[in-house]
């Protein structure tokens, strides 16, 4: 079985609601009984067995991964397109981390199990962390929906896996410590899952990982090297929010205060559009703003309206989303010890939407904050999404936006000893496995994966093939830019 767009299998809930003419249109939803969607899972397991999850070959015709990065590149900021591939060309994982498109054209030419969920489409280990819920409890979870769409489960757990094998080969850690880390994540996963089928429903929907519980189960369980680190990484999470962005990003000009530029990386709007007169920029900017506020919780949107927006910059983030358009807006409310730092990125059409049935929703930024409401346990109060008609370069484009800073940290793999990797790991396959729970036939996919660990096993086959790809594509890369295909940009 391979996805397409004429794949049927639907997520469960998905056709809930669908979009006709910009409009909803409710869809009936059929409700299968515990036998059937077991059934449903063993016939699965029968058309594609566990096993074949072993295989990769790279594909007959398959496409140059240069070429498919530059496909995304023409959508992009050009200025900003070569220090994407400056911080890919740092190391293989940083590479993997902005190759999702890449791997995603593997993923579809392999065999899956026709059973879907909500995926995040870019589910390698760097992309969970921790933040604050919305009562500032410090919890842990997927953190990155950009790519996010519904398609087949095994997609988001082969990428987690191949994440944590291309990251492990860089700390020179040793095969068998490699596949013991494998194991220990997909195997989480799929125990997770069988745990999540014998649940009731509101049961699966309220489970979360507080960071405070999960910390008091480790103790005793782990060395006090990796206790110690852990703990710091989180005292260091905690001092992440609005007030330390505003110190660190900000300088009071003419008594008020104003982003400081650090072009190419943070440019302030009036930079960028030097000829636009600042009263006209001012009042599209607050238009913006109010029709962002307008996707809010109607609650959060009584709490936005308490600030005011001060100052906007273009700012550039992360790996894969190089040269995407994201934007922080410095907001105040009752004075200059209030600030609220939110960043607006620009949403485009999924890495999978060329090899699933596509999103049901006409804006890319709702699909984002869509995706996420239905994968994380708990999301940022300040999620929302808008569209502009015309931007800067005249284009029209989707965006979401959400805080900058809220407690935000990830865990720091370069040193890390396989044993805390491994612990990393299976912290992330639970969550994985909730998130899919939460849309998937969580029955179905239970039972496809059964009680035993053949499916880890080929998962962990099927990393180690993988890690060897994705160092030849970041050969690719490498070459592409010594012969002058491409330019690069490293140290930014």
């Amino acid at each position: 079985m391979s996805a397409s767009k004429s794949d049927t299998a639907a997520v469960k809930g998905a056709d809930v609601v669908r979009r006709t003419g910009g409009r909803r249109r409710a869809v009936p939803v059929p409700h299968l009984s515990v036998g059937e969607r077991v059934a449903r899972g063993k016939a699965a397991r029968s058309e594609v067995p566990r096993s074949r999850h072993a295989e990769f070959a790279p594909a007959a015709h398959r496409p140059d991964p240069v070429d498919l990065l530059q496909s995304q590149a023409e959508s992009r900021v050009p200025e900003l397109v070569p220090i994407r591939y400056g911080r890919m060309l740092v190391s293989p994982f940083t590479f993997y981390r902005g190759a999702a498109l890449v791997m995603a054209a593997d993923l579809a030419a392999s065999p899956h199990s026709g059973l879907q969920a909500q995926l995040c489409g870019d589910a390698h280990l760097s992309n969970f962390g921790v933040f604050a819920s919305p009562d500032r409890r410090l919890v842990f979870d997927l953190n990155d929906f950009d790519e996010t769409l519904p398609g087949p489960w095994e997609w988001d757990v082969k990428r987690l896996a191949v994440s944590f094998v291309v990251a492990g080969r860089e700390n020179a850690y040793s095969a068998k410590q490699r596949k013991m880390i494998v194991l220990e994540t997909v195997g989480a996963y799929r125990k997770a899952m069988r745990e999540f089928a014998s649940k009731p429903s509101l049961d699966v929907w309220y489970a979360r990982i507080e960071v405070d519980a999960l910390m008091s189960e480790l103790q005793g369980q782990v060395k006090k090297q990796q206790l110690k680190r852990t703990e710091k990484l989180l005292a260091k999470a905690r001092t992440k929010d609005s007030m330390t962005a505003f110190s660190k990003l900000t300088r009071t000009v003419d008594g008020e205060p104003q982003i400081v530029s650090d072009p190419p990386l943070i440019e302030r709007i009036e930079e960028l559009a030097p000829g636009v007169g600042g009263e006209s920029l001012q009042q599209a900017l607050h238009e913006l703003i109010r029709i962002y506020r307008g996707t809010l919780q109607s609650d959060r949107r009584v709490l936005l309206e308490e600030f005011r927006l001060v100052d906007l910059a273009r700012k550039v983030v992360g790996v894969g989303s190089v040269g995407t358009r994201a934007y922080i807006a410095l907001m105040l409310g009752r004075d200059d010890n209030d600030p609220l730092f939110l960043q607006f990125k620009e949403a485009g059409s999924s890495v999978l939407e060329e090899f699933t049935a596509g999103s049901g929703y006409a804006n890319h930024g709702e699909r984002v904050v869509a995706g996420q409401h239905l994968m994380q346990a708990t999301s940022d109060i300040f999620l929302g999404w808008l569209h502009v008609d015309a931007g800067m370069d005249g284009q029209e484009r989707d965006f979401y936006g959400r805080q900058l800073k809220d407690w935000k940290g990830s865990f720091e793999t370069e040193g890390a000893l396989p044993t805390g990797m491994a612990l990393y790991g299976r912290v992330c396959g639970w969550t994985l496995a909730r998130a899919h729970a939460r849309s998937g036939d969580r029955i179905a996919i239970a039972a496809y994966l059964g009680g035993s660990d053949v499916f880890d096993r080929a998962v962990a086959d099927y990393s180690e093939a993988y890690a060897d790809q994705n160092e030849r594509d970041f050969e690719a890369l490498r070459q592409a830019v010594k012969e002058g295909r491409i330019e690069a940009r490293s140290g930014l």
